[in-house]
């Protein structure tokens, strides 16, 4: 074999955790079914598991079958798809959008991440991160070889970010800020202060925030644009998706919108990368952008079911939590004493800890937050993705435990 060594953009960038606990997990049921025993309960991901709209996925069916429909399709999307999107953001967010320049279709909210990056960070350019935060932000501004710059969210201020921190740690360096609310590992739900004092940060410094939004619909009455503020368009984006709102995650259909001066950069990337979205996912996703509320109503019906009972597991662990968290998760504060892990796996943080002993002696996994950044180390989140009997049967684990 001769020396192919890979590039030194990627030495930063290790595989994706969840990739690697899923090729553990995968080896614990091998060993566990032959010794007779249940799978392992995964409460790791947020993959919905409930249905799309009815309406999208007959769409799909009715639309693959058409002469037409198989060909190479615009990098920009369907006029359909941009439109719909554009008529979302106005219902939901009362946020106006012109579709023609200030939409770009995306394969999922997570492309959006590699390409905004690609499209503005050089090698060396600061990007503002949280901790904690989706490790996604991290490894795509690694890829471009940007550099990291850390700004903490803590228990104590609401996970929000601390703007006078920001301000004296020399902001005027910085390229980029990533922003995500609701918070995905937290629950926190976004304000209006939040989003207020985030475009007056960046257009005071000549920051470009990014913010990931694709939970706003999760548990959250109130869903928030940051494009719907004053000043935003100047100096801000915005990424989103139907995974978590409807159910789509693996159908891959995103967004990123904002000013077309920046959406055209945006697209002068992506269209290097691909050849565009099959159509008839782009008309299955503009049927289930025109989902009423009642749609979410029912959604968010059945994800309180469940956060109630994770609830009760983190009751039964004895685990700090926000009762109204939002988006797809609940985040737990583990004690520093906790009896379960008190003589366990020391060396390691209290989320590692706890979240092994889950996985190993109850055949639970939970992911530890230091997944998530430095400032996870003392927490554990586990997602609502996974219908109540399973839950409760979680619970039951636990409780035996």
């Amino acid at each position: 074999m001769i020396d192919i060594r890979p590039a030194r953009r990627t030495e930063g960038v290790r595989e994706y955790y969840f990739s690697l606990k899923n090729k553990e997990m995968a080896r614990l049921n091998e060993e566990r079914a032959s010794r007779g025993e249940d799978r392992i309960i995964n409460l790791g991901i947020g993959s919905p598991n409930g249905m799309p709209p009815a309406a999208a996925i007959g769409k799909l069916v009715s639309t693959a079958p058409l002469p037409g429909q198989h060909a190479y399709q615009s990098y920009t999307g369907s006029p359909e798809l941009r439109g719909a999107f554009a008529s979302w953001y106005a219902r939901y967010y009362g946020v106006t959008l012109d579709p023609a320049v200030e939409i770009q279709p995306l394969v999922g909210s997570k492309e959006g991440i590699l390409l905004a990056s690609l499209a503005f960070l050089n090698a060396g350019d600061k990007v503002l991160i949280p901790d904690p935060g989706y490790p996604t932000y991290s490894s795509a501004s690694r890829l471009v070889e940007a550099e990291i710059v850390t700004y903490d969210l803590k228990e104590e201020n609401g996970w929000m970010p601390d703007f006078d921190a920001l301000e004296s740690a020399d902001p005027d360096s910085v390229k980029m800020m990533w922003i995500n609310y609701p918070n995905m590992p937290t629950g926190a739900k976004p304000t209006e202060e939040l989003y207020r004092k985030t475009v007056e940060f960046a257009l005071r410094h000549n920051i470009l925030v990014i913010n990931d939004n694709p939970y706003s619909f999760i548990l959250n009455d109130k869903p928030l644009s940051i494009l719907s503020f004053e000043g935003a368009r100047e100096c801000c984006l915005e990424l989103n998706s139907l995974s978590k709102a409807h159910n789509m995650a693996g159908w891959r259909v995103g967004m990123i919108a904002g000013d077309s001066s920046l959406i055209a950069q945006v697209l002068k990337v992506k269209s290097q990368m691909d050849s565009g979205m099959f159509r008839p996912l782009q008309m299955a996703a503009v049927e289930a952008l025109s989902a009423g509320p009642e749609w979410f109503a029912e959604l968010n019906a059945e994800y309180r079911r469940r956060r109630d009972v994770v609830h009760a597991i983190y009751d039964a662990l004895d685990l700090r939590y926000n009762p109204d968290s939002a988006g797809l998760f609940v985040w737990g504060g583990i004690p520093a004493d906790h009896p379960l892990i008190k003589d366990y796996a020391a060396g390691k943080s209290l989320g590692e800890r706890l979240s092994d002993r889950l996985l190993y002696d109850t055949g639970v996994f939970m992911a530890p937050g230091a997944v998530f950044g430095r400032n996870g180390s003392n927490y554990i989140r586990c997602s609502l993705c996974a219908d109540v009997p399973t839950l409760e049967q979680a619970l039951m684990k636990i409780k035996a435990l």
